[in-house]
């Protein structure tokens, strides 16, 4: 349910102008970072939920942090994966 929200107001995520600065440095990307995380959020395979005031974005090794109000991407970064903690779940889920 919280995803269609989002989903619904994708036209109304942007950022600022050093907020791409911002998202291009962490990201490592040279492309429109505003498509590419709109990209991310019709990704059927992203995680989507709202935590507070920010929805969360996460896909593969990406998390984008995007106001729930004004839907400005605030930032965006590449996250670590707990390889202990996935084999974990993948077992618990295995059984």
């Amino acid at each position: 349910m919280e995803r269609n929200e989002l989903l619904i107001n994708i036209y109304k995520i942007h950022t600022t102008y050093l907020g791409i600065s911002r998202i291009k440095r962490n990201l490592g990307v040279e492309e429109d970072v505003v498509e590419f995380c709109k990209n991310k959020v019709l990704d059927k395979k992203s995680l989507i939920y709202r935590k507070g005031k920010n929805w969360y974005i996460e896909n593969g090794a990406i998390k984008i942090t995007i106001n729930a109000t004004s839907y400005t991407i605030i930032t965006a970064h590449t996250i670590k994966i707990d390889f202990h903690k996935l084999c974990t779940l993948c077992t618990f889920y295995s059984h």
